[in-house]
């Protein structure tokens, strides 16, 4: 198999499980609270981090990590798992799975936009335009296909959704000031973040749960969003003859995932949820010509 082949492999699949997880947030959420599902998840991607930092031989980085960057992965910790999943946790309980996963998606417009104050970069008219598209796509999913009329299906809900981009893209834009391997480095965020992730479950909803189907949600989402689909993205862009090759993949993502959310969750798809989620992808898409890839990350 070819360096090229193996990188198509790598990308192909992971975009395949990140097409499930939107079906297994909604499925999860069934049976736990939005809290009790970043817990169990967190803690079962924990488990796969610190089994991918021993594979790849990233055990002596991990135990002498510097205390400068000991603090960074803490902070970056309570951003993500910690406040970026607790919030697109909530914004799934209270919006369908086909409304919430687009408006997710729309994490790459957020990350442009704070890059200007940020990170001192430019938009271009192009980008503008990107903005613009993409912010329609998101006015016809959460107005169901009526933006003039700007009533909101559940406004919460939607703000929430859009919430998780924002604290999705400052963990992305913070975490260029790290100088660790990126798989330990999310396993540290995941053990700072795990005790307050914890402490809050105590206080409110307690770690009891009536079915073991929640658990089982909670796994899963813990091994294929949270753990082992970011290693083989992150592999697939290192393998690749052309970032853009593999890069382009991720737009088949929302769409493979509306399918799953009608076949699996049980969702009538309604035609605002496509035509949205097809606007936000133009968005995304015209956002990136002539500009380098998107970090290696994905979304719902």
């Amino acid at each position: 198999m070819t360096r090229q082949a193996r990188a198509y492999l790598f990308g192909i699949s992971a975009v395949l499980l990140w097409s499930t997880v939107a079906s297994a947030f909604k499925l999860s959420l069934r049976y736990l609270e939005p809290i009790q599902l970043l817990f169990y998840a967190s803690v079962a991607s924990l488990l796969v981090m610190f089994a991918l930092v021993i594979r790849q031989g990233h055990l002596p980085q991990l135990l002498n990590t510097s205390r400068r960057d000991m603090l960074l992965c803490a902070v970056l910790g309570l951003l993500n798992p910690c406040l970026y999943y607790w919030v697109l946790f909530k914004a799934y309980d209270l919006l369908p799975a086909q409304e919430a996963q687009p408006l997710n998606y729309t994490w790459a417009i957020t990350l442009s936009i704070l890059a200007v104050p940020l990170l001192k970069q430019q938009l271009r008219r192009l980008d503008l335009l990107a903005i613009g598209i993409s912010y329609l796509g998101i006015l016809v999913i959460a107005t169901h296909g009526a933006p003039l009329e700007l009533h909101f299906s559940n406004g919460y809900g939607v703000l929430l959704a859009l919430g998780s981009t924002l604290i999705w893209s400052l963990f992305w834009i913070f975490n260029t000031r790290s100088r660790m391997e990126p798989v330990v480095g999310l396993f540290l965020n995941f053990l700072f973040a795990i005790p307050i992730i914890a402490l809050i479950t105590g206080l409110t909803t307690g770690f009891g749960f009536d079915s073991i189907n929640g658990l089982y949600g909670a796994l899963y989402v813990g091994l294929f969003e949270m753990g082992i689909t970011f290693v083989l993205w992150l592999n697939a862009l290192r393998l690749t003859t052309s970032t853009a090759k593999v890069a382009n993949l991720i737009f088949l993502s929302p769409i493979l995932s509306l399918f799953l959310i009608h076949f699996i969750v049980g969702e009538d798809i309604h035609w605002s949820s496509g035509a949205g989620l097809l606007l936000i992808i133009a968005g995304n898409g015209l956002q990136q010509l002539g500009k380098p890839v998107l970090p290696p990350v994905k979304r719902e």
